[in-house]
């Protein structure tokens, strides 16, 4: 399986051959197909982009990709869904104009990025996507609190008739089959956004902290949402976590989380999801650098909120060295962040960004030099 080139390599002129191309296995949606001209768009800068990172954010950004090509003639963008931890360091060594990552920027890495900017880089959330835990069980529904799904990741349940599991679903005919856990074998921050919310819901469970790697010494691994979610459709008894739109375009059971406000458990929809988000608020309120606190997102004190949502963030150099670098990421962000795009999105297994984020995002693409 191909997991690193996305297919969104697009021009205006091209979209029905980019079309083909986008259907390869990088691309769990519909994504290659939705596309929303923006009106009176700036197209400034040069021509070609080029970015990498969050496999997760694959599908909106060919959403978006496609938006700016149909906006902005002759303008294409190049992403390359390896991996946030990729998307980082490729950013960091220049090799893109900007990243894509399920995780900000660590302090280190914050350092290493303004020696390659002409300035601070920026954590900029242009995408929304819940983190769904995905199951092969014919005909089961699942709930489980943040407790039981710990003991799973980490290996210490390991049948679905476990005792603990049929505490959480009276009344469901549970099979006598053993739990294999698929995890991401790369560096993921949906992996990090996972393992985070295992440790503020779980914390006397999961001790096995957070991070880009799976920390759960457990289960079998596989490469980017694209392949989890593929060796979950293929092997009866699978239990993985990964990004909506890829549990969705398999077909694949979605565990309802049980959260102290919720005891049957909060099922993943786009209501229940938008619930969390309108919660959310920023670690530096007035600065650029629009980093989310996801803390409030884990134990949610409101009924109907589901509670694990990854933002995906756009990282840039808030000063580039090249001003047509510069006005063609300003004007890309732009496209993806409108009202117009971010309304496409939905079909796709993302969150549209809550008015209140979009026009903080606004401000800071159009401080972006």
């Amino acid at each position: 399986m191909d997991l690193k080139r996305t297919g969104a390599l697009l021009g205006l002129a091209a979209l029905t051959t980019v079309g083909l191309a986008a259907c390869s296995d990088n691309n769990a949606g519909s994504g290659d197909q939705a596309a929303q001209q923006v009106a009176d768009a700036e197209c400034g800068g040069k021509a070609a982009l080029k970015a990498s990172g969050a496999s997760s954010q694959n599908n909106a950004m060919t959403v978006f990709a496609n938006s700016y090509a149909m906006s902005c003639e002759g303008h294409t963008l190049d992403y390359n869904s390896n991996g946030s931890g990729a998307g980082v360091k490729e950013f960091i060594g220049g090799q893109t104009d900007f990243g894509g990552s399920d995780s900000p920027l660590k302090d280190e890495e914050y350092t290493q990025a303004e020696q390659r900017c002409e300035g601070p880089a920026w954590n900029l959330p242009a995408v929304f996507g819940p983190i769904a835990i995905a199951y092969n069980l014919d005909g089961v529904e699942v709930a489980l609190s943040a407790d039981t799904l710990a003991k799973i990741f980490k290996g210490e349940i390991t049948n679905w008739n476990d005792p603990a599991i049929a505490e959480e679903n009276q009344g469901v005919e549970l099979p006598d089959q053993d739990i294999t856990v698929i995890f991401r074998s790369d560096e993921s921050g949906t992996t990090d956004n996972f393992q985070k919310y295992l440790e503020a819901a779980a914390p006397e469970v999961w001790t096995e902290g957070a991070g880009k790697t799976f920390n759960g010494g457990t289960g079998e691994g596989a490469k980017g949402n694209e392949g989890v979610s593929a060796a979950v459709a293929q092997t009866p008894g699978t239990i993985t976590y990964t990004e909506w739109s890829y549990a969705k375009s398999q077909d694949l059971g979605m565990v309802k989380v049980i959260t102290p406000a919720d005891s049957e458990g909060v099922e993943l929809n786009a209501e229940t999801a938008g619930t969390t988000i309108d919660s959310a608020t920023l670690k530096n309120e007035g600065s650029n650098d629009l980093v989310i606190d996801t803390s409030s997102f884990y134990v949610p004190e409101a009924a109907g909120a589901y509670p694990i949502i990854m933002p995906t963030y756009e990282i840039v150099c808030s000063t580039y060295g090249d001003p047509e670098t510069a006005e063609a990421v300003k004007s890309f962000l732009n496209i993806a962040v409108s009202e117009d795009v971010q309304g496409q999105l939905e079909p796709e297994g993302y969150i549209p960004v809550p008015d209140e984020f979009r026009e903080k995002l606004v401000t800071a693409i159009s401080e972006i030099s």
